[in-house]
């Protein structure tokens, strides 16, 4: 799966547009604006942009009208194939925000509830009690994604419904050719479904991704042969900034150390979860950091470490961005045009050296140096090993060299990168040393 050696980039399209945060009805071609970053990621060196949602909405994307329709806000269908098109001309793959667990009022076959009751051939489309009511007054109750009645729960159980989502994906790929999707609230999803996506997009496309977001829980439940191919490693974003900001590096130790280590009891050994260090649901890297020293540092590890990399876009020059309370916008700006600086640099330099590396991309994981301020670990396959090194101290540290044998060469170079082919590290330094 060419996933499993990708480098992902995450962009909120109604956002990064800046695109009106309530859909006017006024067709604007902003998606196009891609069309002026593809040259950019393919020199930054990613290898698919996953898009949230882009089909018409009511206001945020995830309360979806039409799945078959670019939102007007974003452009057309055809401004969006060219877009898909001149991505993949420079050899950025396309991934879609799959949103199958609800859809917003303003869906076609809801409305056609509203408007007909028990006679709309859609009503078991929903989960409905025509002698209820909700927060709307419709005069009748339907059951809201996590209480939010302007999301409305799709049936999948109904195999009408499942074979309409089908259908939909079927229309993505042969319109825009995508080349998998993330799903939302995968969390939430009828397992049954899952399956039936997983088994029905891969005949669509050999190689089709699917992702899904998950926030807690056994990965395994849905990450698996029948599944989904990953889903998003929760646990491990807040190990990484928490790890930093208390100085206790055994905390992401410990969590990647559960989850890949050699041990019978390790949970997702040979698997491939995503890691982000911020997405466009939480307050950004920069933001988070108590020390800003640190920013590079979540790089080195994120692209060292088992899973998959995604970077939320502007994150990658250090875009500042806090989570507030019902306004997510703050997290999901809109930028004119690339900023790249110093930190661009490093992780077009990380994305480089993964790409070329087996071991980083899948091999075993052990934790080789551990204290509160400092973390060594080794990526191995049988042809390679690498270590990756931070120091997150203020202060060098000279590493033990009991479990470090075999000549080192230095694989990372760079603004602010410790060069030495030994583990004699600078403060604040990564070093990715190949054995």
């Amino acid at each position: 799966m060419w996933a499993y050696h990708g480098i992902f980039y995450q962009i909120y399209p109604i956002g990064f547009c800046g695109a009106p945060v309530h859909n006017d009805g006024i067709c604007t071609p902003r998606i196009r604006k891609l069309l002026d970053w593809s040259e950019y990621l393919e020199n930054l060196g990613v290898d698919s942009i996953l898009l949230n949602p882009v089909f018409e909405s009511d206001n945020h994307g995830y309360d979806t009208r039409d799945f078959k329709k670019i939102d007007c806000r974003l452009g057309t269908n055809e401004d969006f194939a060219q877009v898909c098109q001149d991505l993949h001309r420079h050899h950025v793959k396309v991934v879609l925000d799959g949103v199958f667990n609800h859809v917003g009022r303003g869906f076609w076959a809801f409305q056609d509830v509203l408007e007909k009751r028990w006679d709309s051939p859609y009503k078991d489309w929903f989960l409905i009690n025509f002698d209820g009511n909700n927060g709307y007054n419709d005069g009748l109750w339907y059951e809201g994604w996590e209480g939010h009645f302007e999301l409305v729960k799709l049936n999948l159980k109904n195999p009408a419904v499942t074979d309409y989502l089908l259908e939909c994906v079927k229309y993505w790929v042969d319109t825009f050719d995508i080349d998998g999707l993330r799903l939302d609230v995968a969390y939430s999803l009828d397992p049954d479904f899952m399956r039936r996506l997983r088994s029905y997009t891969q005949d669509l496309k050999s190689d089709f991704v699917l992702i899904g977001e998950v926030l807690f829980g056994d990965y395994n439940r849905i990450v698996n042969d029948d599944m989904l191919h990953s889903c998003t490693n929760y646990e491990c974003y807040k190990g990484i900034y928490s790890s930093f900001n208390s100085m206790n590096m055994f905390e992401i130790a410990h969590s990647l150390q559960r989850q890949y280590g050699a041990e019978q009891w390790c949970l997702y050994r040979g698997k491939h979860l995503m890691n982000f260090v911020d997405n466009h649901d939480v307050t950004r890297i920069a933001t988070i950091l108590n020390n800003k020293n640190h920013l590079p540092l979540t790089y080195g590890l994120m692209m060292g470490m088992p899973g998959i990399p995604c970077i939320y876009y502007g994150s990658e020059w250090g875009e500042p961005g806090e989570k507030a309370p019902d306004n997510d916008y703050a997290l999901r700006p809109c930028f004119e045009e690339p900023k790249p600086n110093a930190l661009t640099d490093l992780i077009r330099k990380l994305i480089r050296i993964r790409q070329k590396s087996d071991a980083l991309c899948s091999g075993s994981y052990r934790n080789v140096v551990l204290t509160n301020h400092q973390l060594i670990f080794e990526r191995a396959t049988e042809s390679e090993k690498v270590l990756v090194a931070i120091n997150a101290s203020d202060t060098p540290y000279t590493a033990c060299h009991g479990d470090l044998t075999g000549s080192a060469r230095e694989l990372l170079s760079g603004d602010g990168i410790s060069l030495a082919g030994s583990l004699e590290m600078t403060a604040y330094s990564i070093q990715y040393l190949q054995l």
